[in-house]
């Protein structure tokens, strides 16, 4: 550890048995990139950049709107109309100046993906779309990056970890992208706003058990149903 005040600051993560010191020093080595900063995003990044992850890359294209509020947390009024890779940014630097912060203002795309995913140890996919979601996948398949997945719809979402250490991965499960104008999304069923805290914190969590070499479960799917209060795995 550097300094007495980073060991206070993530002493009570340090405390934990399975973490430790060499646990903590991994999280501050630790390069990883979140695709979108929207609700799923905001719980991604607030409890990496609590965690102290040393390099948080954020990759958005779009500007906050009044309407992002009710879930995507690290945004505020005084936002609206920003950036939010900027908006992340200054969520990130007012949490933890500790943390390298690189903001990626562009649309993930076959033309860029490859060498965006490339700088980074891991991939969190908080993305709000289909096709987004399997060129990100097929990246991290082809680079051998690990890929922690989650989605979300009305009180219902998801959570997976893919191509960790040669598991399987989103195809596995869904082999075919279906259209994203067929698929009903937040815009149209609407969401509420805890149930991407949710998914958004299941996410984190599994991103820093794999970058402090924790087991997690692969080749296995999570789905949370929060209307009914049930969490069911699924084996793929």
């Amino acid at each position: 550890m550097q300094s007495d005040d980073t060991f206070k600051r993530y002493s009570r993560q340090i405390f934990i048995e399975e973490i430790g010191l060499e646990g903590q020093r991994k999280i501050l080595a630790s390069k990883v990139l979140v695709v979108g900063a929207g609700g799923l995003g905001s719980s991604v990044i607030q409890y990496l950049a609590a965690a102290g992850v040393g390099t948080l890359a954020v990759a958005d294209f779009d500007h906050v709107e009044l309407h992002n509020l009710n879930r995507q947390v690290i945004h505020d009024e005084n936002r609206v109309g920003s950036k939010k890779v900027e908006s992340a940014g200054h969520f990130v630097r007012n949490l933890n100046h500790q943390i390298k912060f690189v903001a990626i203002d562009q649309k993930i795309n076959e033309k860029n993906v490859r060498e965006i995913v490339s700088q980074y140890d891991l991939v969190v996919d908080g993305s709000d779309n289909f096709s987004t979601r399997y060129l990100v996948n097929d990246t991290c398949v082809q680079l051998g990056k690990t890929l922690v997945y989650g989605s979300i719809l009305g009180f219902t979402g998801q959570v997976a970890v893919f191509n960790c250490q040669g598991s399987k991965n989103l195809r596995d499960i869904f082999p075919e992208s279906p259209l994203d104008e067929d698929i009903p999304d937040c815009d149209s069923l609407g969401v509420l706003g805890a149930l991407p805290g949710i998914i958004g914190s299941m996410m984190a969590l599994q991103a820093l058990k794999i970058i402090t070499d924790l087991t997690v479960n692969i080749n296995q799917i999570t789905l949370v149903d929060t209307m009914n209060w049930r969490f069911q795995t699924l084996d793929f």
